[in-house]
């Protein structure tokens, strides 16, 4: 992820911010119509579910440029996130559901740049997410395994 997208990711977040509230209902609507099965992972209350995820993109979007101070929290995410039963195929479907509702969200201003700049941004970010939870789960593999006589 170069400077110019990491620029065009927080100056397109910084305009749904004042709709973080709708923002992420669209996000939350979006995700559960793509994969429905994804719905009984979520069994806190959905606003603030949908507080909790936009202070997370806020966060990980306004630090891009200090990407080596952010990385440690966003490996721990994804620790978490494999402990709540995420598997790797679920973070393709985030993605789509965060890049439509960017679209819905910011209109015309979703530019072909900017859906680069998002992927990009996602990809790196689950990427690492990704990678942490895989390190769990096989140091857990591991630690399970029988012993071989």
């Amino acid at each position: 992820m170069d400077v110019a997208q990491q620029a065009l990711a927080r100056f397109s977040f910084a305009k749904i911010a004042p709709i973080s509230d709708l923002a992420a209902q669209m996000f939350y609507d979006r995700l559960f119509a793509i994969d429905p099965d994804l719905r009984p992972m979520f069994k806190n209350d959905m606003k603030k579910q949908g507080t909790v995820l936009m202070a997370v993109l806020a966060t990980a979007v306004g630090n891009l440029h200090r990407l080596g101070e952010i990385l440690p929290t966003v490996r721990e995410l994804g620790r978490r996130h494999a402990g709540y039963g995420v598997r790797d195929s679920h973070y393709d479907t985030v993605a789509a559901a965060l890049l439509s509702t960017l679209e819905a969200a910011l209109g015309d201003e979703f530019t072909e740049a900017v859906r680069s700049a998002w992927t990009a941004c996602y990809q790196l970010l689950a990427g690492e997410m990704k990678a942490a939870a895989a390190a769990v789960s096989s140091r857990v593999e591991r630690e399970e395994a029988p012993y071989a006589q």
